[in-house]
């Protein structure tokens, strides 16, 4: 079993540069085309509490269909949040990427070298 796992943009420099920096240091992701392969509800919900902040903190506001949907009202609940970035996976901000040391959303990509197994 892969110990990390990347959930990836490859249009995205950030998801990109995380990706670059995990192979740099000798590390070969599972890689997980979320806007092809959305995580379920029960990995997204894991991975909102791995990282320790809200749904609202891992979506992208600056997309489009963010302000179309109005998910900028405070009065949303997680579960609603959730239920758009599961119908509309480009909400999700990335890099996500996850191993044995911490769930981090990699942004900048350095965070990434923050939760690196150490050998």
């Amino acid at each position: 079993m892969n110990e990390i796992k990347i959930y990836h943009n490859p249009k995205c420099s950030n998801s990109r540069n995380a990706l670059a920096l995990l192979r740099e240091h000798g590390y070969e992701p599972e890689v997980v085309l979320y806007l092809d392969a959305p995580p379920t509800r029960h990995e997204l919900q894991d991975i909102i509490q791995a990282t320790g902040v809200s749904a609202r903190a891992l979506m992208r506001s600056k997309e489009a269909i963010y302000a179309e949907l109005g998910l900028d009202n405070p009065n949303l609940t997680e579960d609603a949040l959730i239920d758009a970035m599961l119908a509309h996976p480009v909400l999700m901000n990335r890099p996500i990427v996850i191993t044995p040391n911490g769930t981090r959303l990699c942004r900048p990509p350095e965070l990434v070298l923050e939760i690196l197994p150490t050998t």
